[in-house]
């Protein structure tokens, strides 16, 4: 928990109205921290105020020149079109009292403050097919309003970080490092790494780098990054630290490993995960209802792909992090990384037995909605 005296000299550099004393902790990520705080003006929007993990984002100039750049695209659009409520549908940075959108404190932490949007909610489990329908579209909506920002504009806020090569090399370092002594414990983990490291290398083959563009993406899609307001409509994408250039089937991917698992991300009960094939089959629809409009082919056919690889990507960075012994995510009790991490190969397992027919239902949405726009 922060010191008031360090939460007051933070919010003083913002030009904001926040009542310093109000602030609690809010949210359930996994690396930043975050604070809500009210706002002393009768009628005014309330705050969030998140101190930035400059240990992962190391450069958080860049990072939020990313963010700001995304959030007045997006308001741009919606301007333009007519196509929502910028004030409500993005998140707003709010600026320094020196006009930047971060403030670095006495101590050396980096912190950003944001208008905190009311009347909304987030799931870390999805209870109805509308909740999933709607994320589809929020997500969809999300990347076709970016798909004008060409490639290669955007800072790589974390080199690499959707490479599973990359992800496979750190944790063969990590294994060889053994540095919490925990590698004899995981041989089983390690087996199941092995058993599927090709097949997940899809996206570095030649062919797939020379036909899928890519694109300017969220890359952090878990559910809980959509706000929904009261009646479980879309109103809001959340967490836009890490967006940034990647192929869109990375975004699909890891918001289905959140939509159609049927218990949380760190299950301890394997039999537990199961697939929840109806929210997967309105994510799909609210999804293509936003994105066909820019989706090429070939990015359609890798959707399921993408399905595959990000939980089989998380469950390797779950376990590399429990092998180095807990370094990068925040955990609630020894060993929590390692059970984390089997949860995602559970999940990954069962998705490669379905993944012919999810991949079906994806090829009928899309020919249903390019058949009724004609």
């Amino acid at each position: 928990m922060q010191s008031s005296k360090n939460i007051d000299e933070v919010v003083s550099h913002f030009k904001c109205d926040a009542d310093v004393s109000s602030y609690k902790p809010y949210g359930s990520g996994h690396i930043n921290d975050t604070f809500f705080l009210k706002n002393v003006s009768f009628g005014g929007s309330d705050y969030l105020l998140q101190r930035i993990n400059h240990r992962i984002f190391t450069n958080v100039e860049r990072l939020t020149e990313n963010m700001r750049r995304v959030t007045e695209h997006l308001k741009s659009k919606m301007k333009e079109y007519g196509n929502g409520d910028p004030l409500k549908e993005v998140m707003t940075l709010i600026p320094t009292d020196s006009g930047q959108f971060f403030y670095k404190d006495s101590v050396g932490d980096y912190w950003r403050m944001f208008y905190f949007l009311s009347d909304t909610k987030s799931y870390d489990v999805v209870e109805t097919e509308k909740q999933a329908y709607e994320g589809g579209k929020a997500f969809g909506k999300f990347q076709a309003m970016l798909s004008d920002i060409p490639a290669g504009e955007m800072f790589e806020v974390i080199p690499d970080f959707h490479n599973i090569q990359k992800r496979l090399q750190h944790l063969d370092e990590a294994v060889a490092n053994n540095a919490g002594g925990r590698v004899a414990s995981v041989g089983a983990e390690l087996e199941i790494v092995a058993k599927y490291a090709s097949s997940m290398q899809y996206f570095q083959q030649p062919e797939q780098v020379a036909t899928l563009p890519k694109r300017v993406i969220h890359n952090d899609t878990k559910f809980n990054n959509v706000l929904l307001n009261s009646n479980d409509e879309a109103q809001c994408v959340i967490d836009l630290e890490t967006v940034m250039d990647g192929y869109v089937a990375y975004d699909f991917g890891d918001a289905i490993r959140t939509i159609v698992n049927t218990t949380t991300e760190d299950e301890v009960d394997l039999s537990k995960i199961q697939l929840n094939l109806s929210l997967f089959n309105a994510y799909v629809q609210g999804y293509l209802k936003e994105a066909s409009r820019f989706l090429t082919d070939a990015e359609v056919n890798s959707l399921m792909k993408g399905a595959l690889l990000l939980p089989y990507m998380q469950a390797v960075r779950f376990l590399t992090d429990h092998i180095n012994g807990d370094k990068y995510f925040k955990i609630k009790f020894e060993g929590h990384n390692l059970q984390r991490a089997k949860a995602q190969f559970q999940l990954v397992k069962i998705l490669d037995a379905n993944a012919a027919a999810m991949q079906e239902t994806i090829l009928k949405e899309m020919n249903s909605l390019q058949h009724s726009a004609y």
